[in-house]
Parts: structure tokens; sequence; C-alpha cells
């Protein structure tokens, strides 16, 4: 047997091939490996374009906070809103001798919200006794200075004003103002009112109940607070409706300030960033004095009450420091839904809110048990609806915006915090209004086109104390007081016989003047021949006679007498500022004038003979309370005042034995000086009088100019009756002056005599012209010549 050999393995031949493929497969390795290294896990790759992201969002979140902060620094630091000027009414003035009655002085002071109770205790308040006021008055701007609260005691006569006294020491004072009533604002065209409040003089009340309610953490947060809002959004959820905000005080500043009431998740980030910023920058105390002046209050009419000043005058009819607790807590209440909580529409729904801010107050310990049931047993003593919280004077505040215009320039209403000090005599504006109301009604039984335009002075200041420019007061279109051009008629014969009157050694009030036919004859050939209202002629009357009835032949033949330029120029001293035509039937009031214009020249007579140009405005005032300089015209003599003096006597005649004699019947032992006109054909009813106070320019027609039949007497004269009504006329004063003495006069003759002849009227004179005769005009007896008579 043979043995076989096992044969050894041979080693496998490295091939070529087998070399490549070792190669590329550490190649392929190598590969995974660096494909590995260059392409990480999506955790790393999100992280890393995460990082990226945020630091591009972060740096868009600077360059956009960066931004709202100079919005918002612009805002703070700069104008934070328009607020519009503020008109106010002449600022009463009390003095010894002051032509104020007592009642008038009640009447004011209820005007400004004052308080009348047994003993005044507080600012605001005052109480009353027949023939005195004592008086605790609030403090104010005036335009010369602020003025402190000071009680006072006002003292009474027959006369007016007695005695002002300061109760603190017993000093009597020279003079001493009440703060002037607020009339209105001049909204600009965004529509929102406010009235500017500091912190400080807002009650701790509102601030108190405002963060207990609106925003318990206003100290702590940082403008927004996420726990609040989280915990809104929970209820909310629960609710499965709104019925909780988690918005901060903050948050509502600047959605209020700079966003709009669109709901959206962008809005409401950019409201919580702008609220971090505000935050930020300002302190607690600046962010809630601009939330208190800011927030919404509701609405009156067209104009968006805001902040807690302008509400507390809104619903209370009275600052808001005088506001009672429960008046405090309304207004916070308030602020969650003015319309919904609006007291005057839903009066149980607001009280039950109110009520809800007490007890608030009371459950935080900030207001006793005792104090909250008697907070709740209040009414809500919100005003009268029916009672405006701004006044509605279309005409007046047509004249201040255009004298305003000319004193200060076009662009001073576009300025914020102006204030504007002017002549309006709010009692006199009732007055006026309510006279116009009546008497319109009753006159629109003859025809019911027919219109009115009234003007009212205070013949102290020259300043327009109430105007009236149509039957409608509140209408705001045509303004018959200033616009309308019609003739005068009679209302220019004061100003013919005080022409005349200046020449005391040819014409006295006793001077006979020809009441006969007169024909006269223009440069054109054209004849005139004036007739008395009665178509009678009397051969020859007594000048004062021919004044007080009214007579037109007598007054033609005075005028034509002195020459129409003589009282053309006469009257346009007195104020007329429109051409005056010169020829003989102006004599009779052929002028085309207004009521302004009549008032004008009307208060020339009443103020003296002195010439004061009325106006409208007194003072104006900054936003820093500077006043703002504009020129003003000084006075001049028109008339002497002893002649004048002469013409107001005559026109007390008128309303004692004249045309206007029912005028003088309806208040009896009342001194007034008036005058009636009236145009040709009954077409225009004018009257213009005054009292010791006040002086009126009356005008009744039909604006196509149409007749009407109503003499002065019996349209306008009826207004002003209506006007002194409703507010009792002070007497006048008719106290001598230097020129004038009591003069005697034949009744026939018009000759100066003495008090002791017989025959005799005693009527006023120029001292400088009365010489009477002796012996009353008689020739001596030989034992007079004997005697040296």
């Amino acid at each position: 047997m043979t043995n076989k050999e096992t044969p050894t393995p041979r080693r496998p031949r490295k091939s070529t091939n087998s070399k490549a493929g070792n190669s590329q497969s550490s190649k392929r390795k190598s590969a995974s490996k660096s494909t590995a290294t260059a392409r990480p896990g999506w955790g790393r790759r999100i992280w890393s374009l995460s990082w990226k992201l945020g630091l591009i969002l972060f740096a868009a979140m600077t360059i956009y906070s960066i931004y709202l902060d100079q919005i918002i620094a612009r805002k703070f630091e700069g104008q934070k809103w328009h607020l519009p000027a503020q008109v106010f009414s002449r600022s009463m003035a009390l003095y010894p001798g002051a032509a104020v009655s007592h009642d008038q002085l009640i009447a004011e002071l209820k005007l400004l919200g004052y308080r009348k109770v047994a003993n005044p205790r507080q600012v605001g308040e005052f109480s009353a006794s027949k023939t005195k006021v004592d008086l605790w008055r609030r403090p104010f701007l005036h335009p010369q200075g602020s003025q402190e609260a000071q009680r006072m005691m006002i003292s009474f006569d027959s006369q007016g004003v007695a005695s002002v006294a300061r109760s603190s020491d017993h000093r009597e004072l020279a003079v001493f103002h009440l703060e002037p009533v607020l009339l209105d604002r001049m909204i600009t065209g965004d529509g929102e009112d406010r009235l500017f409040v500091a912190t400080d003089k807002i009650p701790k009340a509102i601030v108190d109940a405002l963060i207990l309610v609106e925003d318990r953490s206003f100290y702590e947060h940082h403008g927004v607070n996420p726990f609040a809002i989280i915990r809104a959004a929970m209820v909310n959820i629960s609710a499965g409706r709104t019925v909780q905000g988690g918005s901060t005080l903050t948050q509502q500043l600047a959605k209020n300030f700079f966003l709009s009431s669109e709901r959206s998740i962008i809005r409401k980030l950019r409201e919580a960033l702008m609220a971090i910023i505000i935050d930020f920058r300002y302190d607690k105390d600046e962010i809630l004095e601009a939330y208190l002046n800011e927030v919404y209050m509701g609405q009156d009419k067209s104009r968006a009450v805001h902040g807690m000043g302008l509400a507390s005058q809104f619903y209370f009819g009275r600052p808001i420091a005088e506001l009672t607790l429960p008046q405090q807590a309304f207004l916070v209440a308030a602020i969650k839904g003015p319309s919904y909580y609006n007291p005057w529409r839903f009066p149980e729904r607001a009280q039950e809110r109110r009520d809800l801010v007490l007890r608030l107050l009371m459950e935080s310990g900030q207001l006793p048990v005792a104090q909250y049931k008697a907070a709740v047993e209040s009414p809500l003593g919100v005003r009268k609806a029916s009672k405006p919280v701004h006044q509605k004077l279309p005409a007046f505040f047509a004249v201040v915006r255009g004298e305003l215009s000319r004193r200060f320039g076009d662009s001073l209403l576009q300025q914020s915090g102006i204030k504007v000090y002017t002549t309006l005599d709010p009692l006199a504006q009732e007055a006026a209004e309510q006279a116009v109301r009546s008497t319109m009604k009753n006159l629109e039984q003859r025809d019911k086109a027919l219109q009115v335009g009234m003007v009212v002075t205070d013949k102290y200041s020259a300043g327009i104390a109430a105007m009236v420019g149509d039957k409608v007061p509140s209408y705001q279109g045509f303004n018959r007081a200033v616009e309308i051009r019609r003739p005068i008629g009679s209302l220019i014969k004061p100003f013919v016989y005080a022409t005349a009157l200046t020449h005391g050694d040819k014409y006295t009030l006793a001077t006979p003047l020809k009441d006969e036919p007169i024909t006269l004859t223009n440069s054109q050939g054209k004849t005139w021949s004036p007739q008395n209202v009665n178509k009678q002629f009397s051969g020859e009357v007594p000048l004062m006679t021919a004044f007080k009835k009214s007579m037109n032949v007598p007054t033609v033949n005075l005028g034509m007498a002195i020459g129409t330029d003589a009282v053309a120029t006469t009257l346009a001293k007195s104020g007329w500022d429109e051409t005056i035509p010169e020829y003989p039937s102006m004599l009779l009031g052929a002028v085309n004038g207004s009521p302004l214009m009549v008032a004008q020249v009307y208060q020339t007579l009443a103020d003296n003979g002195r010439y004061r140009q009325l106006n409208a405005v007194t003072h104006v005032l900054d936003a820093d309370n500077q006043p703002l300089s504009a020129s003003q015209r000084g006075a001049d003599q028109a008339i002497s005042v002893a002649s004048d003096f002469l013409v107001q006597h005559a026109m007390t005649q008128v309303v004692q034995s004249g045309t206007a004699t029912k005028l003088g019947q309806a208040f009896p032992g009342v001194t007034l000086a008036g005058k009636t006109g009236t145009s040709n054909d009954s077409r225009d009813s004018w009257f213009a009088g005054f009292d010791e106070r006040n002086v009126a320019a009356v005008w009744v027609g039909l604006d196509d100019n149409g007749k009407t039949s109503l003499y002065g007497s019996s349209g306008a004269m009826a207004v002003y009756q209506a006007f002194l009504k409703q507010r009792a006329p002070i007497s006048l004063r008719r106290t001598p002056v230097n020129g004038v003495v009591s003069g005697y006069f034949d009744a026939k003759t018009g000759v100066a005599k003495q008090g002791n002849c017989g025959n005799v009227v005693a009527v006023p004179a120029l001292a400088e012209s009365y010489r009477p005769a002796k012996n009353c005009g008689e020739p001596l007896s030989w034992w007079q010549k004997l005697m040296g008579g």
C-alpha cells in the first residue's frame, strides 16, 4: 500500500484586481467617514438654524424696539395731547357799587355748580340770607394770575353790591372775582375732547379704586403681567366667552395712545412690547397721569370724552375735586364700558357697577363699612340730561373766532392748551335766548318767517355780553346779529339830537322845532317830503317832545339846520364803521346796519359819550398760562359828557312817556333809557336801550325784506321787555355831571327862565349856555329898578 501524502495548500496569489478592490473599499470607508463628518444630524442642524434665526430675530426686535422707543419718547416727552382751546365767560367782578343784585349772584353761583348749604365748610359751597351771601370760592386761574380759595361775605343794598369782606380777617376788598364759566372747548378735527388734570389734583379715592379694579399689581409689574394674562385666559376659556381682560393699565395706555382697537395677535404683541418700553422709560406716577387723562370715558354726541377731568364735568357738571365718594367710584366704574354703563340710559346697570367698585374698596380695607353703606344708598347724582355740559353759542363763537384771527392770527386755535377769556355773561345770554324764544313764538302768529338778531353789551367793560343770531338760538348758520344790513330807522335820531345839543347856545331840550310840511330836492331834481307817522303836523313842538314821540318832520328840520355831515361825523365818532350816506333821508335812518353796529353806537351813548370798540375777547393765555399780547384800541370821547347826559335824559323820557311807554309801565320805579325804530313800510322793527348794567340792540324782520306790519315798539321792544323780565333791570344811576345844571324854560318859547317863573318846564341844560332871563323876561318895575334888580 502506498502512502499518499496530503498536499500542502498554496497561498492564493494576490492579483492586481484584489489589490484594486481593497483600495476602493478603503476609499469608501474613508468617504463615509468624511460624509458623516460633513453631514451632522437633524438636531444639530435645527439648533444651528435656530440660533441664527434667533440672532436675526433679536436684531430685528432690537431695531423695532428702538423704533417704538422713539415713537413713545416723542409722545411722552413732547405734546401728549392736543388740548382744545378752552373758552371762558367773563369773570364776575364784585366790588362796592357793582351793578349786581343779590339774586343775580346766587344765579351765577348755581350756574358755576356751587352748592347752597346752611354753613359753608369747604370750597364750592355758599349760604345766603336776604342781604348777604357767605361764599367759599374755588381756586382758579384768572388772566391776571392764580386766585386762591377764599371765604368771603358779600353784602347788598338797593343799588347792588354794598361791600365785599374776607371772612378770615374781615378786611374789605376793592374787587373780588368769581371764576369764569367754561363755555366750551374748540375741538379740532380728531373729535377728541379732554380737560387735563394733574395727578395730584385727582382725588386719592379715584386712583386707589382704579388700581384696585383695573390693575392691582400696577406698582409691581414691568408693563405686562403674565400671571394676569394666564388667569384671564383660563377664566375666559371656562366661561366660553371673553369675560375678563389681562391687560395692565400700561398696556391699555399703549393701545389708546398708539394702536387701534383691532383684535389680533400682532397687535397684542406690539401692545405688550410698547408697555414694557413705557414702563422701562417712565416712572409709575407719570404713566398713571397719562392714563387718567387719556382713558375714554364716554361720548358727548360727536365728541369723544377723554380723561377723568372732563368726565367729571360731563357726568356731574362740577370739578373733579368736588365729587363725592360715590361719584368718584362711578368714574372708575364707567371705564369698563362707558356706553354699557351710561347712567342716563341704564341707571340701574350703572349704579350696580358703581356699587361693585365701592364694595371692592370696602373689602380691601380702604373704605370703612359705615361709609360704604352710606355710599351705596346714595343716588348716582349725575347732571340732568337736559342741561348741556357746554354752551351752544354759534353767533357769539363766530365773533370770537373772527376776533382771535384778527388780533392773534389764524393759527392760534391750532395751538394746544390755549385759554381764551371772553366777555360773555352766561346769565345775560340765557335771558336773551329765553326772550327770543318766547317773543318770537308769539310774533310767529303774524308770520312764521319772522327772524331776529340781538346783541347785549356790558356797559362798564364794553364787552359783548350776549348774542343771538336766529330765532332758534342754537342754529349754526346766518348770524343776523352781525351779518344783516338793514335801515335802522329812528334809532339814528339820538345822534341827530346829540349833535344839536352840543350847541347849547342854539338848542336845548326845550327849544321849539318846526313841525310843518317840508319838501327837499336833491341834486338830480328828485323831491322828498318826509311825514310824521300820524300824517299830521303840529306847527311847532319842543325838542324833547319831538324826541320822545319820535317825530320825523321836526327831526329833519333840525338835522338840516345843523347839517347832515355833522350828524354823520357824530355817528362815525360813536363807532359806526361803515359808510354813512350824507343825504337828508339819513336823518330818519336810511342807513344800513346790523344789531352789532347799533349796539356799538348805543354803547357810546350809555357810556357817557365815550367810544370804546366792542370786543368779545379780553385775554388769551398760552399752554404755559402766559398772556399773549395784542394791540387794543383805547377810548375816545365821541360826544361830550354834558351833551350825552342830555340825550340820556331824553331817552329816559322815551320810556316814561314816549314811544316806549309800555316798557316803562312794565317796570315801574325803574329808570330805563331806550329808543324805538321802524324802517319804511314797517319792514324792520328795531329797539335799542339800556339800564345801569347792559346795553341791548334788537332787530326783528324778514330775511326777504318783506313788510312785517311791526313797529319798533310791537316787535323788537317786546324782545327787550322779555329779556328784562328774565334779567331784572338795575335802575339807571342818573348822577349829576360837570357842565350840566337844572334849567327852566318857557314851555312855549323855550326861553331860559328862572324856576319861580310861571309856565316853565324843568329840564337839564348845559351850564355854559344856560342864561335865564331876569324877572321872567318881563320889564322891571320901578321898585325893582330902585332895588337894583
